[in-house]
């Protein structure tokens, strides 16, 4: 069994320059030439290793553990219908304990939590609404729409200790989870 190797190849223009001249070429001028032929070959060299790096660095750049902010990562493939209606009360439920939270005025915790349960109920709801006939996807995609929006926009009043909107927003999401969760 043979193995395969990766190749990767660059369609990067390749300008060949001739040079004529009817002078006798002196020794600097040689190495001229020389130097001018080594140049594209580091310059491919330069454009591999370019290449490596940005596909070695992806994973430390797209790595979502590290990140405190939204999680954007949509429908988990091995989730089934059935695990995400199991999930999405306890997600829901998580995401309205943010209430203590923002009553104490944590404003840095409330922002921790409300990310990490929203993360989860964003997915379970996806997941919920694309199993739904056509019909009924449109005021479901509304309602998590208008939901996810009160989300971010709580996350912004919490990061600038605006309470009048963090309660107005707040407000909004019960109002919405309360829609959604008895819509499906």
């Amino acid at each position: 069994m043979g193995g395969r190797t990766l190749v990767c190849g660059a369609n990067l223009p390749c300008i060949y320059a001739t040079f004529s001249s009817c002078v006798k070429h002196s020794s600097e001028s040689r190495e001229k030439t020389r130097n001018f032929q080594y140049s594209k070959v580091s310059r491919r060299m330069g454009g591999i290793a370019t290449m490596a790096s940005v596909l070695l660095a992806g994973d430390a750049v797209f790595n979502k553990d590290g990140a405190k902010g939204f999680e954007f990562g949509m429908v988990a493939l091995e989730q089934t219908v059935e695990q995400a209606e199991s999930g999405v009360k306890g997600h829901a439920q998580a995401m309205l304990q943010v209430k203590a939270l923002l009553e104490s005025k944590s404003w840095k915790e409330a922002q921790k939590e409300l990310r990490k349960s929203s993360a989860y109920l964003k997915q379970d709801l996806y997941t919920i609404i694309n199993s739904k006939p056509g019909r009924q996807r449109p005021q479901l995609r509304k309602i998590y729409t208008d939901l996810f929006i009160n989300v971010s926009n709580l996350d912004y009043a919490a990061r600038d200790k605006d309470a009048a909107l963090v309660w107005e927003c707040y407000n909004n999401i019960v109002v919405a989870l309360d829609d959604i969760l008895s819509r499906i």
